[in-house]
């Protein structure tokens, strides 16, 4: 593994760019690092950050990881960015954990960084963070399946097909909630996979991606094929398995619940390929995110968390046509206005 820059290194480097800035431009740079450039969330994420960063008159440079759980990269960004003397890092980090020496050396270095999407691991190595309530977007989509099911969700054969093996954080926050929401007792809820209730066929990792998604839904089915409910870390991975689906005949008779909200997503909401999904909002995020880096630069003042909880809550909203009695949602044609990507 690459070895992280000296903490001399980098104090030295960083104090160097700060005389070299006031000598000449004043302009702020802030940094956003994405898991990737290519699902469609974080396009959108990139999309708000650099609308509002040209509002602000803030240099916005971007980074992104080859493919999800591209560790190494995401660490490369931050060191460029320290080098670079950027005042804040928005950050999407594919291991919550690993990224945490990085992320406190971009600290030492008086660099803001924000988590979005994803929190880190403990979720206070970052500054602050901008986020979906990823444990109340999955509970959402776990309260309508069971509900949707009715009495035969007593006797379901549950799949989960999360993000990688690393299980971060946004993956074991969606697939617990999902769990709780159908009425599986967790057992250690930092954990995917412990829980003992007979209805869990098993779970198996997508990437967050469409071919992923259909690789381990086919896994799944060769270990049970009367699978009926399917929950997935994201849209993507929701088209996988319904493509895996529809080539044993089953697209009509499996449940699939998803995260993201996604225009492609709620349409396959529309479509009748994902039940349901729980939206969420990366472009607030992202333009919350640089607005905050403007502040932390003119007044030395971090972002708070939204009242009760320790992150910022950007908001998240359950879509679909079947709406049921005690879980609230909003329709596809709304989920439709409100979609990205």
């Amino acid at each position: 593994m690459k070895k992280l820059m000296t903490g001399t290194a980098i104090a030295l480097t960083a104090a160097a760019l700060a005389t070299g800035a006031s000598a000449g431009s004043h302009a702020i740079t802030a940094c956003l690092i994405t898991k990737t450039d290519t699902n469609p969330f974080f396009v959108k994420m990139k999309e708000g950050a650099t609308a509002k960063a040209e509002e602000l008159g803030i240099e916005l440079k971007s980074f992104a990881g080859k493919v999800d759980g591209d560790h190494e990269t995401q660490v490369q960004a931050i060191e460029t960015c320290i080098l670079d003397g950027a005042k804040g890092i928005l950050l999407t980090a594919s291991d919550t954990s690993s990224i945490v020496p990085a992320v406190q050396q971009a600290r030492d270095a008086g660099i803001l960084v924000i988590a979005l999407d994803t929190p880190l691991d403990p979720v206070d190595a970052a500054d602050a963070t901008f986020a979906t309530d990823n444990y109340l977007a999955g509970l959402l989509i776990g309260q309508w399946a069971k509900a949707k099911m009715g009495d035969a969700a007593a006797d379901a054969k549950i799949a989960t097909l999360d993000l990688n093996v690393s299980q971060p954080t946004v993956d074991v926050l969606r697939n617990q909630g999902f769990l709780a929401g159908f009425g599986v007792d967790l057992a250690d809820p930092n954990i995917i996979g412990d829980e003992t209730d007979p209805r869990l066929v098993g779970s198996d990792v997508t990437d967050g991606n469409e071919e992923g998604g259909r690789r381990a839904m086919e896994n799944l089915l060769a270990r049970d094929p009367t699978i009926n409910v399917v929950h997935t870390i994201n849209e993507p991975a929701a088209a996988g398995a319904y493509e895996a689906l529809k080539a044993v005949g089953r697209e009509n008779d499996v449940l699939i619940v998803s995260v993201d909200g996604g225009c492609p997503g709620v349409q396959n909401v529309a479509d009748g390929v994902i039940g349901a999904t729980s939206q969420q909002y990366p472009l607030l995020m992202a333009s919350l995110g640089i607005e905050a880096i403007a502040k932390w630069a003119a007044e030395g003042v971090k972002p708070e968390p939204t009242e009760g909880k320790d992150f910022t809550d950007t908001g998240v909203a359950l879509v679909t046509d079947q709406p049921v009695d005690g879980v609230e949602s909003i329709s596809v044609a709304e989920g439709m206005e409100k979609c990205w990507g």
